[in-house]
């Protein structure tokens, strides 16, 4: 079996495209009886761009992942951790 899955590869192209440190983002995908979950990690200071004003962009992200997942018969959920020192909800 291939190591591309194009959910967690448009998922990457989407969070380093949007942050100021894409050297930082980390995923890691699971496969469990609810499908795919894609746990996502960034840099402290991005944190409020990938969540954006009121969780949008972060809502948009998941809207997009789960179109991806229905291409390929997969349900796709998105975890995004909360870094430590996060400046999301701040300013």
């Amino acid at each position: 079996m291939s190591d591309s899955f194009a959910d967690k590869e448009f998922l990457e192209f989407v969070v380093r495209s949007i942050v100021d440190h894409p050297d930082d983002v980390r995923i890691e995908r699971k496969i469990d009886e609810m499908g795919v979950l894609l746990t996502l990690r960034v840099h402290a200071q991005d944190m409020g761009q990938v969540v954006g004003r009121q969780g949008s962009t972060a809502k948009a992200i998941r809207t997009l992942l789960r179109i991806v997942g229905i291409k390929s018969n997969a349900r796709v959920n998105l975890k995004i951790e909360e870094p430590e020192g996060s400046t999301r909800g701040q300013g």
